[in-house]
């Protein structure tokens, strides 16, 4: 990423004195923040709102581990990319293409791609749904408006990369806002709340596809790929030593951004089991529903500060995930499409839902199970190049880290399994 501006030349600037030992305190920090507040906006996409609505009304709050689970996954996860960033100046894509085979990558550029289009699937019509019911307008109408402005906001790209850090960090504090107000008007019961986050349960074959829709809506394999490219070359460095400051500051704000986007997806299933699951409204399954009966239910407020948090999840997760297909396609094969294009594109899959009449949120829940299939790809390839020596030189993972990744990356792939097998027919 090209620094084309002033305001982002100076974030790099300060951040190469921070590293000479020119800056103490928390304005230190400052210009090491952006990479994970960017990628944070993925795991509070449409696609959460609907699995966390559907899995908070159907099974209250015996769920919530979940959420718990894959929000840890998450932050490791992160971590690692943003360490493979940091340590190569390259991206997760670049550095496959250049180190794995090209059949191999071909198949990871397909893989990824299906999971770019899934991720815009559900940010560009969750955040179209918000639209509609706001303006009471037409679907279509809104997927229109939908596509407008989340290209408007794209053009702060040619800007450099603060604007857009900034713009996205402000929609994930309005997010974050809105929840804390919905948890207010209709606050848990607490033991059972904290039971509930440590408690693994899974009541059903519903509760399982859910419970991997979760994973899949939380763990984003698109954002695995951004957060590597977004990290890269960032901030001048000169020798090793700056480069492990960099992965410390980076790994401080990857548990601030997404521990911050963790507490927000509980509070998503909170909500849900709060106003729906308790007042025996057990069947509400769709955002539209769920909008609609909230005001009856905890008052006004309630319902604007839902339609609040689903726009702001809307136009920003929509924005990430178009950056995220411009690095997998870009890196992964060289080839380059103009932004407009890139927008367009990704706009189809929400038009075809709509066209054939699909139940909106089902396609949404759906699209959680389809990221979470080809989760395991991006995963596994992340620990492949972390790991690996001669590509990560000292900065290449080990002991307890590399441990606890491979078994996450473990426990992914067999939730995975357990899905296929159900959706086989064969548990």
């Amino acid at each position: 990423m090209k620094n084309t501006d002033n305001w982002s030349q100076q974030v790099s600037r300060s951040g190469a004195a921070v590293l000479k030992g020119r800056g103490r305190g928390l304005t230190a920090s400052l210009p090491f923040i952006g990479p994970s507040v960017v990628a944070s906006i993925a795991y509070i996409d449409p696609g959460n709102f609907a699995t966390n609505i559907e899995a908070g009304s159907s099974f209250g709050l015996k769920l919530l581990w979940v959420v718990v689970l894959a929000n840890l996954m998450a932050m490791l996860f992160q971590s690692i990319s943003a360490r493979v960033g940091i340590a190569t100046d390259k991206s997760l894509a670049s550095l496959s293409r250049e180190h794995f085979s090209p059949k191999l990558v071909l198949f990871m550029w397909v893989v990824g791609e299906i999971g770019a289009m899934a991720t815009d699937l559900a940010e560009f019509l969750g955040g179209a749904i918000g639209l509609s019911l706001l303006l009471h307008i037409s679907l279509l109408n809104a997927l229109w408006l939908m596509g407008l402005g989340t290209y408007g906001m794209l053009l702060l790209q040619s800007r450099g990369f603060r604007p857009l850090e900034v713009l996205i960090g402000g929609f994930v504090g309005l997010i974050g806002l809105a929840y804390l107000g919905e948890m207010i008007l209709a606050p848990p019961d607490w033991r059972d709340f904290l039971f509930s986050a440590v408690t693994p349960r899974l009541v059903d074959s519903h509760s399982v596809t859910l419970a991997v829709g979760i994973i899949g809506a939380t763990v984003m394999p698109h954002v695995l790929y951004l957060h590597s490219s977004l990290t890269a070359a960032r901030i001048p460095v000169r020798h090793a030593e700056d480069r492990w400051r960099l992965i410390k500051y980076s790994n401080r704000e990857v548990l601030v951004a997404l521990g911050l986007a963790g507490l927000i997806n509980m509070a998503m299933l909170t909500m849900a089991a709060q106003a729906f699951f308790r007042s025996g409204h057990s069947d509400i399954a769709d955002i539209a529903t769920a909008y609609q009966t909230l005001t009856p239910l905890l008052g006004a407020s309630a319902g604007v500060l839902f339609m609040v948090a689903l726009l702001a999840s809307g136009f920003s997760s929509s924005v990430v995930g178009t950056m995220a297909g411009q690095v997998i396609m870009q890196d992964f094969v060289g080839f380059k499409i103009p932004l407009w294009f890139r927008r367009a594109v990704t706009m189809i899959p929400a038009l075809i839902v709509v066209a054939w009449g699909v139940d909106e949120t089902r396609a949404l829940v759906m699209s959680q199970v389809v990221l979470s299939l080809v989760l395991p790809v991006p995963v596994f390839s992340l620990l492949v190049v972390a790991r690996n020596r001669k590509i990560m030189g000292e900065f290449a993972l080990s002991g307890r880290m590399l441990a606890l990744a491979v078994l996450a990356g473990v426990l992914v792939l067999s939730l995975n399994l357990v899905l296929l097998a159900q959706m086989a027919g064969l548990i």
